[in-house]
């Protein structure tokens, strides 16, 4: 008897993480809805290496525009605050207030809409310390809230919140990529990458990248501003 594949919403920024879970979907026999959000942050590059992405990966592709940026209080969003270029040791500056929670609202209003009942996002244990955003039980606080607040929900078709990168460091999340077929050329994860997806190589993010490819010895094709 044939079996349909299940959707599921990824949320797909454009960079390292997220694409590597939009494989994992496919690779768990789900079908992706990618959904990437600009919401105001310093370049427009991500977006565009999420276009790449999807295609790469022959699924569906909804954007959507949000203007979180007009509320400030990040770096990510707001050019006169300064990006680190050392870890800082609580709260980054480049935490957007509350972004994934108003990302995974958005991503499952898309999926109640659609009959879909699987969400699927990046988010990983290097972002522990943080980003409160990207912890454990957010997530499970989030799904719990997700089946309270929605018809399906409520009529026993729940949601669940997939997060397969949670626990895995950066240099097994680009092993696993590499072995899914993820071109990681074209992810771009710099906090201020230039308009043409070039990192600037000394963010926190950039430094990040770095080290998992130099762990994971595989040979990164990131491609850096020249200055």
């Amino acid at each position: 008897m044939f079996v349909a594949a299940k959707g599921c919403v990824v949320l797909l920024s454009g960079g390292m993480d997220s694409a590597t879970a939009l494989v994992w979907t496919q690779a768990q026999g789900m079908t992706p809805i990618a959904l990437s959000i600009y919401y105001g942050q310093r370049h427009g590059a991500e977006l565009n290496a999420a276009r790449q992405l999807a295609q790469a990966a022959g699924c569906e592709h909804v954007e959507m525009e949000l203007p979180l940026g007009q509320f400030g209080a990040s770096a990510l969003t707001d050019s006169s605050i300064d990006m680190p270029q050392e870890p800082d040791s609580g709260i980054p500056v480049t935490y957007v207030p509350a972004r994934n929670t108003v990302f995974l609202s958005i991503a499952l209003a898309l999926a109640e809409s659609r009959g879909v009942h699987d969400l699927c996002l990046g988010v990983n244990a290097v972002d522990y310390s943080g980003y409160p955003d990207c912890r454990g039980e957010f997530i499970e606080a989030f799904e719990r809230m997700a089946n309270l607040a929605t018809r399906e929900g409520v009529e026993g078709r729940p949601f669940r919140i997939h997060t397969p990168l949670l626990d895995w460091p950066k240099e097994r999340i680009i092993q696993e990529g590499i072995r899914l077929g993820v071109d990681y050329s074209m992810t771009v994860s710099c906090y201020q990458a230039d308009e043409e997806g070039r990192a600037c190589g000394c963010c926190e993010a950039c430094r990040l990248r770095r080290e998992g490819f130099e762990k994971a010895q595989i040979e990164d094709a990131t491609r850096y501003i020249v200055l």
